[in-house]
């Protein structure tokens, strides 16, 4: 099935992202939020983006132009009903991610594939509570959405090769490379990335190293372009303790048991970057470590 008008669910950091590379790419966008300053301020995030790939040569002036006549949005969830592919990119939430899919079924078209950008929530449990489980999969984004070149394209127990096959075609005409996961755990990317931020969250709770130590040890001795608490404050510390506690209660496994001072600072809310403090406080001129 071709695939022309896609509907996009949330309009924060991962929606705008989408929103911006699927226009871009040539397709329709129907993007929804419950708040229309959410909806303004995705606009207006997306229009900056384009303009700083505008002045590094990247596209041109008129592609800008093009890519923001595409995208239209809305506060209705039932407008999103009418495209070809819904990409849901809302709180990492099983029950607001199931709500949202009950909410929008009786407005969907009988081609619509369903997805969602959950980086860590099961595509088979989620496909199971709509109307087309075959016409459900995971499609993950990393973050920031225009940058990174990975796509993981996840199926569920349903997901039939029609649909994996659109979906993987929407991927290749984005330019971007697509990685298919079994529906597991977090997937691969987060199934080996957050252990690792866990583990370096231990490695400061047990005192092995400061935030500047450990972070610069990655960065220096394994070659990270970001350090794990440095990345961790960028993806959000609650987003983290999520995938820890769907790693560690899906697998039951204790190696995935989410470390203390993690909940510590999400109790705190701490959150990183959006917050403005994590495991570096983000208020003044520079970063600086809070332990």
């Amino acid at each position: 099935m071709e695939i022309k008008k896609i509907g996009i669910i949330g309009a924060g950091q991962m929606g705008n992202g989408i929103a911006h590379v699927m226009a871009l790419a040539g397709y329709d966008v129907v993007l929804n939020d419950i708040s229309q300053q959410s909806l303004d301020a995705a606009i207006s995030a997306i229009h900056k983006n384009l303009a700083r790939q505008a002045s590094r040569g990247k596209i041109t002036e008129t592609a800008v132009t093009e890519a923001l006549a595409r995208i239209n949005t809305t506060l209705m969830l039932a407008d999103i009903g009418a495209t070809d592919l819904v990409i849901e990119a809302a709180t990492e939430r099983e029950t607001v991610k199931q709500a949202i899919f009950e909410d929008l079924q009786p407005h969907l078209l009988p081609h619509t594939i369903l997805t969602s950008n959950t980086s860590s929530i099961s595509i088979t449990r989620l496909a199971s509570r709509t109307d087309r489980p075959e016409r459900f999969m995971g499609f993950h984004f990393m973050n920031p959405v225009p940058v990174m070149q990975l796509v993981e394209l996840i199926r569920g127990i349903a997901t039939d090769e029609e649909t994996f096959a659109s979906c993987q075609a929407v991927v290749e005409r984005l330019g971007k490379t697509a990685a298919s996961a079994e529906d597991f755990p977090a997937f691969i990317v987060n199934r080996i990335l957050m252990p690792m931020i866990n583990e370096a969250v231990y490695t400061l709770y047990e005192g092995v190293g400061s935030v500047k130590s450990i972070d610069e040890s990655m960065k220096l001795g394994a070659n990270h372009p970001m350090g794990p608490l440095e990345l961790a404050d960028f993806i959000g510390l609650d987003t983290c303790l999520a995938i820890m506690n769907v790693l560690h209660e899906g697998l039951a496994d204790t190696k995935y048991r989410p470390c203390p001072l993690l909940t510590k600072y999400v109790e705190a809310g701490w959150l990183g970057r959006k917050t403005q403090r994590g495991f570096y406080d983000y208020r003044g001129e520079t970063p600086v470590p809070t332990r």
